[in-house]
């Protein structure tokens, strides 16, 4: 973007000075030290590329990519951000992209950065993301992306081009996928290249839910894979890129993964900050949105880089949500679907509920099922079984393992909603494809006991 960051020039300049001429041949890249990373392969804008492997690397480690702002570099955002210290604790790896245009913003408008076949910086950004995963062989089904401004429009940038490379996405004080589009025509952009959008950045673009999915699901046509997970953080007093752009973000991203708007729940992690979370309420639930209020354009602050750490998962806690496509390395530990304990209290007859939510696009649809007991004793350990309408076939799913046979779909429950107390729900969730039947899945049974439909 045009406008800087201000928060962190001073810490630009000073890290820039720190790495310069450090220039490293692919693989060459050396254990806790921040290096660049040459010849990674297809590269179109003429990304650089910095690349943090800490001394202890997991087993089949995740991976991050983090995406700086505006006037900024990857070794400023290295420098003035905590992931490189977290990990250092967890054992992930580390990718610094920069933008290398005037300015050092980077293209979240042109045609050619809005498409899974485009020709910009998504596309240098993801030939960095393969080839981590084939040098290093991290888990393809953990890599995640992070940003701030110019950093934070990427990250939705990334998820929408890219739903088979990313699991989940933190994106602070950004904008919607699409919404810096450069439009032909455009009087103040007629080149349709990378640039301003002040439209969008006045908090002026507002669409229905439904609008912004689709300008997702156009990224990628045919794709009927699993959707990331979204975070986003936004102050409210933003005057750059400014807060409707917070709403509008929770828009489309609770449509594409089809849940409400509403939020199943609210706090208050920190003073004037607020946190809701849409689909379930978990830590690493569909979409979670934090306002920061007071706060304008200089995020992340003291704390946010660990609640994105805990979103991931990379702290340790169950990642729900992986993509369900081909990787484009083989893992070397395919995720866990099956249920950590079997189950050992099925509910009695009539005391459990369900129901669900249906987005559907063109062949593809994704569900939300909820799970309520409603007996006075709690369920250690579940099953539940549906039936979808003749076409429908389940192409993955979050919060549960899934198999389906003919129209009979089992999901299992992970170990960390295993037990739904007397008067609790837990949510789930699958993605499928159809044939022109998207109705919502019926006839369910938990425990091998019917359920009473809402």
């Amino acid at each position: 973007m045009r406008k800087p960051w201000r928060a962190l020039l001073a810490g630009a300049a000073a890290a820039a000075a720190i790495t310069a001429g450090i220039v490293l041949p692919a693989g060459t890249a050396s254990a806790a030290t921040l290096v660049e990373v040459t010849g990674f392969g297809t590269n179109p804008t003429n990304l650089k590329m910095h690349l943090y492997v800490p001394d202890r690397v997991a087993a089949n480690p995740a991976l991050l990519v983090a995406v700086h702002y505006c006037t900024g570099t990857g070794p400023a955002f290295y420098q003035n951000t905590e992931f490189k210290s977290f990990a250092d604790q967890y054992g992930f790896i580390v990718v610094y992209p920069s933008a290398t245009r005037s300015g050092n913003c980077f293209d979240n408008s042109s045609a050619g950065a809005l498409s899974h076949s485009g020709n910009s910086d998504p596309a240098g950004i993801v030939s960095m993301v393969r080839y981590v995963q084939q040098r290093y062989g991290t888990d393809v089904n953990r890599t995640f992306v992070t940003g701030a401004s110019s950093g934070g429009m990427m990250t939705n940038v990334l998820l929408g081009d890219y739903p088979d490379v990313f699991a989940a996405g933190a994106a602070f004080m950004g904008v919607p996928f699409g919404c810096f589009a450069a439009s032909a025509g455009d009087p103040t952009n007629p080149a349709n290249q990378a640039g301003w959008n002040s439209a969008c950045a006045n908090g002026q673009v507002s669409r229905t839910p439904a609008e912004w999915g689709n300008l997702v699901r156009a990224a990628y046509p045919g794709y009927t894979g699993r959707r990331p997970r979204m975070q986003v953080f936004h102050g409210v007093t933003d005057t750059t890129l400014q807060y409707p752009n917070f709403g509008e973000s929770i828009k489309q991203w609770t449509n594409v993964h089809g849940i409400s708007q509403t939020p199943v729940f609210t706090d208050t992690p920190q003073a004037n900050w607020t946190r809701t979370r849409y689909g379930t309420n978990t830590v690493q639930a569909p979409v979670e949105g934090i306002s920061v209020a007071g706060v304008g354009h200089s995020l992340p602050l003291s704390g946010m880089a660990r609640m994105v750490i805990a979103f991931f998962g990379l702290d340790g806690t169950p990642t729900t949500t992986p993509p369900t496509t081909t990787p484009t390395t083989t893992p070397t530990t395919p995720p866990t679907t099956a249920p950590t304990t079997p189950p050992t209290s099925p509910p009695a007859t009539g005391l459990c509920r369900a129901s669900a939510q249906v987005s559907a696009w063109n062949t593809g649809l994704t569900a939300n099922i909820t799970i309520t007991n409603t007996g006075t004793s709690a369920i250690n350990g579940w099953t539940l079984g549906f039936t979808v309408p003749a076409g429908q076939t389940v192409s993955g799913g979050w919060s549960a393992g899934y198999s389906q046979s003919g129209t009979a779909v089992t999901a299992r429950n992970v170990q960390y909603n295993q037990a739904i107390a007397a008067g609790s729900s837990v949510t789930i969730g699958f993605q499928a494809t159809h044939t022109g039947n998207s109705a919502a899945p019926s006839n369910y049974t938990l425990n091998g006991t019917a359920c009473t439909t809402a």
